[in-house]
């Protein structure tokens, strides 16, 4: 049986920061819920999902676990705001799916929600999918939220 591994690099999934520091250790950080939703998603879909790619050369640092050094959370801190994300709990990561626009992922997730593993919320109106399982007070399978 597949796992989380088999679909994805710590790398993807992680900052730069946190990489270098801790490397494969940094599965440790994911609350267990998002990995097991991240790989029902990529193995329902059967499409490649793409979190950061920095590793490939890429500009995409801040989509999956976020550390105090990455820019959006340290320019928070630098103006005096208080930033609590679910990216900082490793509850959440923000991908595309190969093929499929972010309204079209959050419609089938929306059409499958009885099927998820745990209960998400999905930001509405951006062009990728944020997926956290920040969901203590969700109602339902699937809360949306503007963010």
């Amino acid at each position: 049986m597949k796992t989380i591994k088999d679909y994805f690099s710590i790398k993807e999934l992680v900052c730069p920061d946190v990489y270098r520091r801790f490397g494969e250790s940094a599965w440790n950080f994911f609350d267990p819920r998002l990995l097991d939703t991240l790989l029902w998603i990529r193995k329902y879909m059967s499409l490649p999902i793409y979190v950061n790619n920095w590793d490939m050369g890429g500009q995409l640092t801040q989509r999956g676990l976020r550390c105090n050094l990455c820019q959006l959370v340290a320019s928070k801190t630098k103006n005096g705001q208080l930033y609590i994300s679910a990216h900082q709990m490793g509850q959440a990561v923000d991908f595309d799916v190969k093929g499929w626009n972010a309204e079209a992922v959050r419609q089938l997730l929306n059409s499958v929600q009885a099927e998820l593993p745990h209960k998400i919320r999905l930001e509405s109106d951006v062009t990728w999918v944020h997926l956290d399982v920040r969901t203590h007070n969700c109602p339902s399978n699937i809360y949306f939220f503007k963010g």
